[in-house]
């Protein structure tokens, strides 16, 4: 959530600013603001609306000086406007902060500041830095912001800037990400990668209770204690291009189209003459062997891939699995010990409630296996051992791209597990690999079928609109699958609900007689993942369900079935044949499409839906 940049050389910092935002701003976009220091004096402006709206006003009333902070943001505590707005000042106009996460005691601390004469203009937790930050100054804002945190409950991400340290910015970072880009002859904060690539591929990425201080110079880092640390400068491996549009309509297209090349990446990297290699797993192959059931921790999209990964797991490995919300992981008294390998999934490796549940797993002395995207990132760093998905950075929201990369992560980690403990004969274990290998080539050629605007799916996306509107806005959507495809039903409702706000749930299709039937009437339109499986004849019995009720249907099938034929679906989408254990990755891209072409009908905007962001770092 919100996302902070900060810079500190001879550029224009506003042009720093303004770039370094739009890269972040899928983390946020109800306002946006900068404070810019120059001649010893602190000039903020902040806009509600997105980063278009500041980007205007600067653009007609620029701010000159080479050291600032930014913000976009995505509201927690106060109403999208100018006043709630980051940055946020102190009483006299001197301090300038910026912040993510959650200050937990922030009413305690802010009625603290008020007997003391602090004056609060906004409804902000934020404000309420500024003000510790002025009350603990005595000259060094380095020392004011170690001090001002000391006392913070909650999580955070802060820069702070003060008129009277005009060569100085100062970060502070806990359960919240911030990395440092070292730069030559200037240095910048951000919340995430994208934001500092067009200046620097060199970054150090804080450790919690961490506190950088900046010049053009350098950068000192230190930890909780007070103690000066030498940080690990990483090199980042991807390039700025793969966070652009590069000709695409919106982020999310471009991301559906990438997932052939993302799985192809992945296959390479990760087997080698035919096994499958975790360079960075350090997990001992020993402790693996004993693992005697697996925890799945995620949330939304990532534990649908969790989802997905338990019927893997135990078809072949053979361990007892199951799948947990993050949110509610450590507050059920979870039975995990030595003998669990908990498995926390999360794109971003920062999302609050994966991390808490994963220092909850440590602390009942289970192991536990980060699968994540982001190089550096908190759970990656904190979990006993890793696997990254490798999938480049992600901009939309809505997340495409890293679901498929996180169902081929537990594709490689079901066939390692099962080759480890010899739960599957080497013969079958060489043929899913082979079989696995071609798949990228597959979706290369269903995702070419939907190159062209004027698609099948995108004819499908106008009916809906149509009939939509004829039923006077009361359609809605079901998503029926079964066996390994039931969390792609899941994945496919979230996906339309995240970004064309109709309302749509995803079930096991056996479930649809146990109370989703009441629902079917004329307005539903239903889709069905029928493709051939164990459990066919069971699906198609409940496409004639359906449609004996008056369902609209849309069949998702394999190549070449003319059996579904006689069942009188309205809509088809043929998808090639594949063994039925690899079809979620086959099944999940007409569904994300889906997603996308009916919010395109719909005017929305689909790389930034209301009320979401991109990564969840606040609990």
């Amino acid at each position: 959530m919100c996302g902070i940049v900060g810079y500190i050389g001879e550029r224009t910092a506003q042009e720093v600013l303004l770039k370094g935002l739009s890269r972040l701003e899928y983390r946020g976009y109800d306002s946006a603001g900068v404070a810019i220091l120059k001649d010893g004096r602190i000039n903020a402006v902040k806009r509600q609306g997105k980063l278009s709206v500041l980007a205007r006003e600067l653009a007609s009333n620029p701010l000159s000086g080479t050291m600032g902070i930014g913000h976009t943001r995505w509201a927690t505590h106060g109403v999208p406007n100018d006043t709630n707005a980051h940055p946020h000042l102190d009483c006299s106009g001197k301090i300038a902060v910026v912040h993510n996460g959650i200050i937990e005691n922030y009413l305690e601390l802010k009625k603290y500041l008020k007997k003391k004469g602090h004056r609060f203009i906004s409804d902000t937790d934020t404000e309420t830095i500024s003000h510790l930050i002025e009350d603990n100054y005595k000259g060094d804002l380095e020392a004011a912001v170690r001090k001002t945190t000391a006392i913070l409950k909650g999580s955070y991400a802060i820069a702070a800037i003060h008129e009277k340290d005009s060569g100085r910015i100062v970060g502070a970072r806990c359960d919240s990400p911030l990395i440092v880009g070292i730069g030559k002859g200037e240095n910048f904060l951000a919340s995430d990668v994208p934001a500092i690539l067009d200046y620097t591929k060199e970054v150090i990425y804080l450790e919690n209770h961490d506190i950088v201080t900046m010049t053009r110079s350098g950068v000192k880092i230190t930890n909780g204690a007070g103690r000066v640390v030498k940080p690990k400068v990483s090199k980042v491996k991807w390039d700025i291009s793969q966070a652009e549009k590069c000709g695409y309509r919106h982020f999310m297209l471009k991301e559906i189209f990438e997932q052939a090349d993302v799985l192809q990446r992945i296959l390479d990297e990760r087997i080698r003459r035919g096994r499958i290699v975790f360079d960075e797993l350090k997990l001992k192959e020993s402790d693996l062997r004993c693992i005697k059931r697996i925890a799945i921790v995620a949330c939304g999209t990532a534990y649908h891939a969790g989802l997905t990964g338990k019927y893997m797991i135990e078809e072949y490995a053979r361990i007892p699995c199951w799948v947990d919300t993050s949110s509610e992981f450590r507050y059920r008294d979870p039975l995990v010990g030595e003998d669990t390998l908990v498995i926390i999934v999360s794109q971003s490796g920062e999302t609050a409630d994966s991390l808490a549940a994963l220092r909850e797993a440590k602390r009942r002395k289970a192991k536990t296996l980060g699968i994540c995207n982001v190089l550096g990132s908190s759970i990656a760093r904190e979990a006993n051992g890793v696997i990254y998905t490798h999938a480049g950075p992600e901009i939309a929201v809505a997340s495409t791209k890293a679901y498929t990369a996180q169902l081929a992560v537990f594709y490689l980690l079901t066939m390692y597990l099962a080759s480890l403990r010899n739960t599957v004969k080497r013969s079958r274990l060489d043929s899913l690999v082979s079989q696995f290998k071609k798949l990228p080539s597959l979706m290369e050629d269903l995702l070419a079928e939907y190159k062209s605007d004027y698609n099948k799916i995108a004819a499908y996306a106008q009916e809906f609109k149509r009939y939509y509107h004829e039923k006077h806005n009361k359609s809605y959507f079901l998503y029926l699958g079964r066996n390994i495809n039931y969390p792609n039903a899941l994945e496919g409702a979230l996906k339309l609900k995240e970004i064309s706000y109709i309302s749509a749930e995803g079930y096991p299709a056996g479930e649809m007689k146990h109370g989703p039937i009441a629902l079917i009437d004329e307005n539903p339109w239903v889709v069905c993942i029928a493709t051939r499986s164990k459990t066919y004849d069971k699906m198609l019995s409940n496409i004639q369900e359906i449609k004996a009720r008056g369902g609209i249907v849309i069949a998702l099938v394999t190549e070449g079935d003319e059996e579904i034929l006689h069942h009188s679906v309205n809509y088809l989408v043929e998808l090639p044949a594949v063994e039925e254990f690899f079809s979620p990755l086959i099944v999940v891209i007409p569904l994300q499409l889906l997603a996308y072409y009916v919010a395109l009908e719909f005017g929305y905007d689909i790389d930034q839906p209301r009320n979401l962001a991109k990564s969840v770092t606040v609990e």
